[in-house]
């Protein structure tokens, strides 16, 4: 079984902290001792972002009160910076310095103290996303100093180092996971989009990856306008572009968005179907939902088209709940069927409790329903 996340934070991590963090503050002296014992009190009881949040309090508490000294410390105790790509391991001995997981707690401790030194916490926040990543310190500064924090980062779209121009467009996402949601870029993207243009031929699949995260963010709000974005960005796209694309565009897709498919060529697909049979009527709960669909092509031309199912769940108060699933994705030649069967497992999830009674299931082409039936799901 996988180590858990939260044990990142472990007794030899934050000794090792302490111990560079004292290093650097030489003269100014800093109580490694007591930060220790301060971060590791309860620990077992805590979860990751408890433990992060711990040692923040332990660096306002043993760090000087003087942010502009405390960060020259921070940045002192660094482990040199690199261009490759970084995992997010612990400290380990054999490293001059710190980061990984433990660059995290200083950028929050960054974004929670810094903001009457803008520029200098930037800078800060620039070398310690060198080292893991700051994409959650930067977001305090882009919720209350928006325009001088994105003229900073539109300053750093051309630099060498791949995890700072990263930073540029994850810190930017409206809706980062675990992240400060970012209601100003929620409401209106343009800012980021800006920076996004810049950004998405980056040599840098790393970056170009964040790039598409963050315009899928950006879906959920302005669905229309990203799949405007994308028949741009489209138009004489490498490959590499066009991986970004997709990516963005891979909720709207799901959600079986015309606009969205539209972009990827997927137009309104010209299809009879003849016959969509449920085999299984009846489901019993862990058992296979089992349909099979014939449909033949009513174009005279080829057509890409994108399959998928939505089942309708039963809800406790009597409605149902959509959840769209990807099938398969073919072209269709002119006037050629096809007879594809579907097996479909409902089983005891921890995301959905199930309830009996009567669901559907709707096939969707090309992101428009083109038939349904409905079955029973009995639970015992």
């Amino acid at each position: 079984m996988a180590e858990p996340f939260k044990n990142s934070f472990n007794p030899q991590m934050i000794s090792r902290m302490g111990e560079h963090l004292e290093r650097a503050a030489g003269e100014m002296k800093f109580d490694r001792v007591g930060f220790v014992e301060f971060c590791l009190e309860g620990i077992e009881q805590r979860e990751l972002k408890q433990r992060s949040n711990r040692i923040v309090d332990g660096l306002q508490k043993f760090l000087p009160y003087d942010f502009l000294a405390t960060a020259q410390i921070l940045s002192s105790s660094l482990d040199p910076a690199t261009d490759t790509p970084l995992d997010a391991g612990e400290i380990v001995p054999e490293a001059k310095g710190i980061r990984g997981w433990a660059i995290m707690p200083m950028a929050d401790y960054v974004g929670s103290f810094g903001h009457e030194y803008i520029e200098e916490s930037l800078v800060l926040l620039r070398e310690l996303t060198s080292r893991w990543s700051a994409e959650f310190g930067i977001r305090p500064f882009l919720r209350d100093h928006p325009q001088q924090t994105l003229d900073i980062l539109d300053s750093w779209v051309r630099d060498k180092n791949e995890h700072v121009r990263r930073l540029i467009s994850e810190g930017t996402r409206p809706r980062l996971p675990w992240g400060l949601r970012l209601h100003g870029f929620v409401r209106d993207p343009a800012p980021v989009i800006k920076l996004l243009e810049q950004l998405k031929d980056d040599k840098s699949e790393y970056v170009r990856r964040s790039v598409a995260n963050n315009l899928n963010d950006i879906a959920k709000d302005h669905p229309a306008l990203v799949a405007d974005i994308a028949r741009r960005w489209l138009k004489g796209a490498s490959k590499e572009r066009k991986r970004l694309v997709r990516h963005a565009l891979r909720s709207l897709i799901k959600q079986g968005d015309a606009g969205a498919l539209a972009a990827l060529g997927y137009n309104k697909a010209k299809v009879l179907v003849k016959n969509f049979e449920i085999v299984t009527p009846v489901v019993m709960l862990g058992a296979f939902l089992e349909f099979e669909l014939y449909m033949v092509s009513n174009s005279s031309s080829d057509q890409p088209l994108i399959i998928d199912y939505v089942v309708h769940h039963q809800k406790a108060n009597g409605k149902t709940s959509p959840k769209v699933f990807k099938w398969k994705g073919l072209l269709l030649k002119s006037g050629q069927s096809i007879r594809a069967p579907k097996r479909h497992g409902i089983k005891p999830i921890t995301t959905r409790k199930y309830y009996r009674g009567k669901h559907r299931v709707e096939i969707l082409v090309n992101g428009t329903i083109v038939c349904g039936h409905d079955f029973e799901l009995q639970l015992a």
